[in-house]
C-alpha cells in the first residue's frame, strides 16, 4: 500500500506536459555550470591552499597562546585542557599538537605535559601581543569588552605588521588624550 501512495504522489507532481516551470530548471541548471566551468581550477586551487597554509598557522598561533596562558598560570598544559578551551575534541587537539610539536613549536612526549620550545613561546609572546593591541585599539573605539575579545581573536591573525603598527599609534593618540 505504501508503495502505491508513493506512485501516486509522484506521478502527481511530475508535470506530463513541460511548462515553463519545467524548462527553468535546465536553464538555470546550465547558467550556473557556465559560471563553474569559467573558474581557473589552478588559480582557485591555489587559493585554497593559500587559505589552509593561513588556517594552519591561526591554529598554531592560538594553541601557543593558549599553552603559554595556562603555563603563566602555574596549571599543567594538558591536551584535555585545550580541547576544553578551544570547544573541540580531544583527538583533534591531539592532531594539531603532533603538527606542532613537528614543527618545532610545541614539546609533545607521552604522559608528560606540553611545553612550548623556544621557537613556541616566540610564536606565543608574538600572538599576545597582536591579541592585545588590536584589543586596545577595538575598547579605544568604545567596543565592550566582550565583544572586543571575540573579534580581536579573528582580527588579530588577518592583520598586516603596518595595519597592526598604525592600530597601535592610535590607540596610543586616544590614551594621550584621555
Amino acid at each position: 500500500m505504501a508503495a502505491k501512495k508513493s506512485r501516486s504522489i509522484t506521478a502527481t507532481t511530475r508535470p506530463s506536459v513541460p511548462t515553463k516551470s519545467a524548462k527553468a530548471p535546465s536553464r538555470s541548471k546550465s547558467v550556473k555550470r557556465a559560471s563553474v566551468v569559467a573558474l581557473d581550477p589552478l588559480t582557485t586551487a591555489s587559493h585554497y591552499r593559500a587559505l589552509r597554509k593561513q588556517h594552519e598557522g591561526e591554529a598554531a598561533q592560538d594553541y601557543c597562546e593558549a599553552i603559554a596562558d595556562l603555563l603563566a598560570a602555574g596549571v599543567e598544559a594538558r591536551v584535555g585542557r585545550i580541547a576544553e578551551r578551544f570547544g573541540l575534541s580531544h583527538v583533534t587537539v591531539s592532531r594539531v599538537v603532533r603538527r606542532l610539536a613537528s614543527e618545532g613549536l610545541v614539546d609533545a612526549r607521552a604522559h608528560t605535559p606540553l611545553g612550548l620550545t623556544v621557537k613556541g613561546r616566540a610564536l606565543a609572546r608574538e600572538a599576545k601581543r597582536r591579541h592585545e593591541i588590536v584589543l586596545a585599539f577595538l575598547r579605544s573605539l568604545g567596543i565592550d569588552d566582550a565583544t572586543a575579545q571575540i573579534d580581536a581573536e579573528g582580527i588579530e591573525h588577518h592583520v598586516s605588521p603596518a595595519t597592526l603598527t598604525a592600530l597601535e599609534k592610535l590607540t596610543h593618540k586616544a590614551h594621550k588624550r584621555r
